[in-house]
């Protein structure tokens, strides 16, 4: 086909389309759809024109040497800083007890002893002792029980505690006595050492009957620290009750703030707990939770 026939041929189609184009105009679903197609189109246009030119001012920015004045400093490097200053307290504990501990009740001997304060020591700054001024526990290593709330002065009622009243409250007072004579002497301190009591068995010391008004008073709201060697959490806290019995397999009770603390107040709401004496003869150390 020649130049000039092709030519011709082209002028025709382009005539013939312009006039199917006009008509199909005509009907106003046509123009609507022809109307939307056409700026769409346009609109895609525009839009790859825009995103072509940011792409290459990008790669222009890229490829130009950065001020030194914009410069930025350098990441710190992951290995920067040595692991074992990157870990909590509580994964502290946990990793350092759990190499050393047995898994089940019983009183640690002297060397055991000696490292498990150090450890404590060197990440909580306080100063725990298994055996403390002569005296010692039949377990460190126990197994802690779910307590009820305890009866603080003469005419309280579980009402009148603020948390976990769940839990209920035991029927007669601890073995050590209210924890004020009542009401209206009833201190916040008095309040701290019911909410974060442990129970310990002073009654199956060799001793206790024979030095029963010694023992009674020493043992009475002494502190205690309390760690869950399983997580790595701790709490201090005062010995307000005598207990458990001996048939229930529990060494050690604790009082339900006690015990949510630790995170043993769920399931079978015990756990193996390791108890040491605190020596705090200032009284500087606060009850509860140790962050």
């Amino acid at each position: 086909m020649s130049q000039i026939n092709l030519a011709n041929s082209l002028e025709k189609l382009e005539k013939r389309s312009g006039i199917l184009h006009h008509r199909l105009l005509k009907h106003k679903s046509a123009k609507d759809f022809f109307t939307r197609t056409t700026l769409l189109a346009h609109s895609l246009r525009q839009k790859s024109s825009h995103l072509l030119a940011g792409a290459g001012l990008i790669g222009a920015l890229v490829g130009m040497p950065a001020p030194k004045s914009l410069a930025l400093a350098p990441l710190p490097s992951a290995t920067s800083q040595p692991l074992e200053n990157k870990l909590t307290v509580r994964q502290k504990l946990m990793t350092s007890l759990q190499d050393i501990l047995p898994h089940s009740p019983t009183k640690l001997n002297p060397e055991v002893a000696g490292q498990v304060e150090k450890i404590i020591l060197d990440n909580t700054a306080i100063s725990t002792k298994v055996v403390y001024e002569e005296q010692s526990l039949n377990h460190t290593l126990g197994y802690m029980g779910f307590e009820q709330h305890l009866t603080r002065f003469p005419g309280d009622s579980l009402d009148q505690h603020d948390e976990i009243q769940e839990a209920g409250m035991a029927p007669g007072r601890g073995a050590f006595g209210f924890f004020a004579k009542d009401r209206s002497s009833f201190t916040t301190r008095d309040f701290m050492r019911e909410k974060y009591y442990c129970v310990v068995q002073t009654l199956y010391l060799d001793n206790w009957n024979r030095d029963h008004r010694f023992l009674k008073d020493w043992y009475a709201f002494r502190k205690m620290m309390v760690i869950n060697p399983t997580n790595g959490l701790a709490v201090i806290c005062a010995i307000g009750d005598a207990g458990p019995a001996e048939w229930t397999g529990k060494q050690f009770g604790g009082s339900p703030e006690t015990m949510q603390a630790l995170d043993l107040n769920k399931g079978p709401r015990k756990g193996l707990v390791m108890m040491l004496f605190v020596d705090d003869p200032e009284n500087k150390l606060p009850l509860g939770p140790i962050n």
